[in-house]
């Protein structure tokens, strides 16, 4: 783990290797101080001259002074070095998600992700700080004084061999009961998060059933709950701060009773009022260090479960990578399933698709409709490689997709999914996603083959009109719509609609259709839908159950060769009364 997020400090290294001298130049100074001090007392107790007197404190204020400006030096030396490396892990674990196939995705959470780029960095940014400050300065200063009080107070150093171990233990047996706590808290920010993100998407839907009640109540659980968790693991931590006085105070008691003895007993020749200062002062260091130590190691404790949820992403490996050599051109928009099995995953007892046979020629029309659960929508989705197939294999323009560069393949497949999605934006920005560098009669065609231009001129702003975040400004027919001329864009050799006309009539589906077959005939078009009057045309159609290709061929065939599909067209034509087209 270290490794890994070693390789996120980079440009930092400077500020972090900076803090790292200055706190040890800022430790050394304060382990001496009292040492001077002590010297002082002595002198004016032996009376002294003024001169000396000045001279010493002169020095006294210089060391403070120096030892100020190394700790504020190091404080921003610090913040730099944190921030900084907190950034780069932010950027480095989102930059690893953008890396992901739709399995890595599945394996992680929407909310997992989001709480391990928002709290677990946060976490790591604070331990990163006190690794390089608080962790070097504690133990600097524990041994210099610890040294420093043996050497002013020789016999009364004793009692840091009694309290020492005790501040110890007590500090480590909170620390460790409190650990448990902090850990589930990590999980439960997970369901949390999930929860917001659920609420916010689903607002409508809960607003329609009036479920806020419900909804309040359950986040309020959630919430209450990471609260208990908090709230007992700062309740053991609090015992930190009595542990603290009684060692504290036990201290004082014994180096002002026993050195008041030993000064008094034989005139401070064994030890003088000075040497007892200065025993109280690297006392009071050694314990107050003990106590940065326990904080240290609460955070690290605390932390190291945001650690390795934050490895656990950079050390991913993305299931769907670039080959060796990689095709970097798509000669046509042909594709070809041979013996295709796929299963999500490894662990997975069923096959979602198993074997799937098929020829698809360029610029042909392919319907695709079946039940829901029917594994359609998972069938196109190995077409631009967002999952491997499991075993067999799919080609595009005669070359096996894991032959090709991603981004090559992908630019060369335009998919509108079932679930369209739009940014926050200007409508144009929203369509050159398609094409970055698509002119606006580009953008324009490409909003007329998919029946938007229309209702987009209609804005006050037309294609300057602001979409907010997740298109909800818009209707669901017209973000298919805009999600249509987006993929349009690309200059598709393979566009794949999956479902994604369902929110338009069936005349605006009619007429984006007829678009395709006349300023697009050279692409290939795969086709899903719900509703029987949107394939019928098509030169293939599919008909899909249980993962399997049930059926396949032309519209007047599959009637009388499918009972599938000849029962939806008979439910969605009123016995084929209606019409269907």
């Amino acid at each position: 783990m270290i490794r890994t997020l070693g390789k996120c400090v980079r440009e930092y290294k400077k500020p972090a290797v900076l803090t790292i001298i200055f706190i040890v130049l800022e430790a050394v100074i304060e382990t001496f101080i009292p040492f001077i001090t002590a010297n002082l007392v002595n002198s004016i107790k032996d009376g002294t001259e003024m001169t000396a007197i000045i001279k010493t404190g002169l020095l006294l204020i210089l060391m403070a002074a120096i030892s100020l400006g190394c700790g504020a030096t190091a404080g921003v030396t610090c913040a730099k070095a944190s921030t900084g490396f907190s950034k780069n892990v932010r950027h480095d674990v989102f930059a690893k998600i953008q890396t992901f196939s739709f399995r890595n995705i599945d394996k992680f959470s929407t909310a997992s992700l989001v709480t391990r780029l928002t709290t677990d960095v946060n976490n790591l940014q604070m331990a990163f700080m006190m690794l390089i400050r608080i962790a070097v300065r504690a133990p600097l200063l524990l041994i210099f004084a610890f040294v420093m009080a043996f050497v002013m107070g020789g016999k009364l150093a004793v009692t840091f061999v009694i309290v020492i171990p005790f501040l110890t233990f007590g500090l480590l047996t909170v620390a460790h009961f409190a650990m448990p706590a902090f850990r589930r808290v990590f999980k439960k920010y997970d369901r949390l998060n999930e929860s917001i993100e659920e609420n916010v998407r689903g607002m409508r839907v809960i607003k329609g059933f009036s479920r806020e009640p419900y909804e309040k109540k359950k986040f309020g659980a959630a919430a209450e709950s990471i609260c208990q968790d908090f709230t007992k693991a700062e309740r053991i931590v609090a015992l930190n701060g009595p542990i603290m006085q009684i060692c504290v105070y036990f201290n004082m008691v014994f180096i002002l009773s026993v050195g008041s003895k030993l000064v008094i007993s034989d005139l401070g020749q064994t030890i003088d009022v000075g040497q007892i200062s200065a025993m109280l002062t690297y006392g009071m260091q050694i314990l107050m260090q003990l106590m940065m130590l326990s904080m240290i190691y609460v955070m690290l404790t605390m932390s190291a479960e945001s650690i390795r949820r934050l490895c656990e992403v950079l050390d991913e490996t993305p299931a769907i990578a670039n080959p060796e050599n990689a095709v970097t051109e798509v000669r046509d928009g042909s594709i070809e399933f041979t013996d295709v099995n796929f299963k999500y995953s490894e662990k997975a007892k069923k096959y979602a698709l198993f074997d799937i046979d098929l020829k698809i020629e360029s610029g042909m029309t392919v319907g695709i409709i079946g039940g829901t659960g029917s594994s359609k929508s998972t069938l196109v989705q190995l077409i631009p490689r967002l999952y491997d197939v499991t075993v067999g294999s799919v080609r595009v323009g005669g070359v096996d997709v894991r032959e090709y560069d991603l981004d090559t393949l992908r630019n060369s497949v335009s998919m509108v999914l079932q679930k369209n999605v739009l940014f926050s934006g200007t409508i144009r920005e929203n369509l050159r996603w398609g094409n970055p560098d698509a002119t606006d009669a580009e953008m324009e065609e490409a909003c007329k083959l998919s029946q938007a231009h229309e209702f987009v001129m209609g804005f006050a702003d037309g294609y300057d009109t602001k979409i907010e975040q997740g298109g909800t400004n818009v209707s669901g027919g017209q973000k298919q719509r805009l999600c249509i001329a987006r993929a349009l864009l690309k200059k598709p050799k393979i566009l794949i609609l999956d479902d994604s006309t369902s929110a338009v009539d069936t005349k605006t589906d009619a007429l984006i259709r007829a678009g395709f077959e006349k300023y697009i005939p050279d692409t290939t078009k795969i086709i899903i839908a719900q509703r029987v009057a949107s394939v019928q045309n098509a030169d293939l159609i599919l008909v899909m159950d249980n993962g399997k290709i049930s059926a396949m061929g032309k519209h007047d065939e599959l009637l009388k060769t499918s009972e599938i599909y000849r029962e939806v067209y008979e439910q969605q034509t009123n016995g084929g009364d209606g019409d269907a087209a």
